[in-house]
């Protein structure tokens, strides 16, 4: 896992509407507890009367940079660090660095440990050296109240960091043993893929030899079966030589032998929608083109319209579905959309069995892939197969 995609990942996170909302019940309950901490002051000194308004002022200003945190961490670090120091010297607002607390810790989450590290014994400096002052300003809180009041504040930006950084290296194991699963998955997927090419090339060429030995019997005696089978010979091992090829530049490792290669095309679309239909989504699906398909490609398309409508069995019913397959004489557009509720895609790398193998079974082919939710609801699936049409010289 690289550092800096990590920091990327955790911002993004860090960005969500609902983990900003999270902000605001600790923004409001640090405001209260200043201005009541500020309005037990005016009880005790009468002459704090001209600074109350500015405490709740400066209460409310630290309660904002709270909420916002998430969204610019440092530079609401900064000014939560500025204005409690100078509030503690100017003694408008006795608050121990709590705020500065809170930002702590979305830091330390979010940045390295080594440099936030730094960070907090930036803040403990400033908080002591913001005490020190305050007692040649105004020392009426005597020395024991200073270092309370310091002791406070180092307990607090410690327990802020602590939090932040365990809840850092909490993720980063967790977006490690996601990292890996994609990695496992990709590399079944792509077993997979290779089990079924394999046993592609392996009928194309029995299929060859069969032919070539029947051309070879009767090429004197019937030369029109003979070209004919030489024909076939000729469309087969091209076929075989395309799927080859992609297998070679796709995997790294040879395709395992064992699973027998019968699965449906394109003529089993309609039973896989009536299967679909009855898990209660309402499939719509229109195929359009004439144009022969190479095996491998017909098995392709199935299994990406499979996998998609799988999702929407899933994520989406009861929902209206529509499944359309375009085989053109150059390629093959999927597109399968619903109405449904929207789901976010997952991020690269993130992504289950379906959208992988979905993905990877485009990029054999040299194709374009797409699946996001859709501008007026539901969720639209997108697949672009080029291929050589059967029997082309």
């Amino acid at each position: 896992m690289d550092e800096a995609d990590f920091e990327a990942r955790q911002a993004h996170l860090l960005r969500r509407g609902r983990m900003l909302a999270l902000d605001l019940p600790p923004a409001v309950v640090l405001v209260a507890v200043d201005v009541m901490v500020a309005g037990n002051m005016l009880k005790d000194r009468p002459d704090f009367t001209p600074f109350f308004p500015v405490s709740c002022l400066v209460a409310v200003v630290l309660g904002s940079v709270v909420a916002v945190r998430r969204l610019w961490p440092r530079r609401a670090l900064a000014t939560a660090v500025a204005l409690s120091s100078v509030a503690a010297v100017t003694g408008v607002l006795w608050d121990p660095f709590a705020a500065t607390a809170l930002v702590l810790g979305t830091v330390a989450t979010l940045a390295p440990p080594r440099w936030s590290a730094r960070v907090l014994g930036g803040c403990v400096a400033a908080a002591t050296a913001a005490a020190a002052v305050a007692q040649v300003v105004h020392p009426r809180y005597g020395l024991g109240a200073a270092v309370g009041w310091t002791a406070a504040a180092w307990l607090l930006s410690a327990l802020g960091w602590l939090a932040g950084h365990r809840l850092r290296r909490r993720r980063w194991h967790a977006a490690c043993a996601q990292e890996q699963r994609a990695r496992q998955i990709l590399a079944e997927e792509r077993l997979r893929i290779a089990r079924e090419l394999h046993d592609v090339v392996t009928h194309g060429m029995g299929l060859i030899a069969v032919k070539a030995g029947v051309a070879n019997h009767i090429a004197e005696a019937r030369p029109e079966e003979a070209l004919q089978a030489l024909r076939v010979i000729e469309t087969t091992s091209r076929e075989a030589l395309t799927e080859m090829r992609r297998l070679l530049q796709m995997l790294r490792r040879d395709g395992a032998e064992g699973n027998d290669f019968s699965g449906p095309g394109v003529d089993g679309l309609e039973d896989l929608a009536e299967r679909v239909r009855a898990a209660g989504v309402e499939v719509e699906l229109a195929v359009s083109g004439e144009h022969e398909l190479p095996e491998s490609l017909r098995l392709t398309v199935y299994r990406i319209v499979q996998e998609a409508l799988t999702n929407v069995a899933k994520h989406a019913a009861p929902a209206w579905c529509r499944v359309t397959v375009d085989v053109s004489a150059d390629q093959v557009g999927i597109q399968v959309v619903d109405d449904g509720t929207a789901r976010t895609p997952p991020e690269p790398g993130t992504g289950g069995h379906g959208l992988v193998g979905m993905r990877e079974r485009t990029a054999m082919y040299g194709g374009t892939f797409s699946a996001r939710p859709r501008p007026g609801g539901g969720f639209a699936v997108t697949a672009t197969l080029p291929y050589a049409q059967v029997g082309a010289r």
